[in-house]
């Protein structure tokens, strides 16, 4: 059995984690969802709390894709190509970012 698939959840549990939920918290933002458009974007976050948590949630929503691929790059036995499944562990990240598992699937 090979770990080579295990990239794809991994990319998906990995873009689910919801930084512009998380990071406006922090900043004394109780429920993002709940002001401006009710996105948890980085454009609500600039809306609502402010620049600079805006620009955390970019940064860390771009390094959690980044981290997937990366993830898939370390895992990969030669079982299958390595590109397809680095592609397929972000476009997991992607999927997991727009339907979080952790808000019943809505972004």
């Amino acid at each position: 059995m090979t770990l080579d698939w295990i990239a794809i959840p991994i990319g998906y549990l990995l873009g689910a984690i919801p930084f512009g939920y998380i990071i406006p918290r922090l900043f004394g933002v109780n429920d993002i969802r709940k002001h401006g458009s009710g996105n948890i974007g980085a454009t609500n976050v600039y809306r609502t709390a402010g620049s600079f948590p805006a620009v955390l949630v970019l940064i860390c929503d771009i390094g959690k894709g980044a981290l997937a691929v990366f993830v898939a790059t370390l895992v990969t036995s030669g079982w299958i190509n390595t590109e397809y499944l680095k592609l397929a562990s972000g476009i997991a990240a992607v999927v997991g970012h727009m339907f979080p598992i952790y808000f019943r699937f809505k972004g």
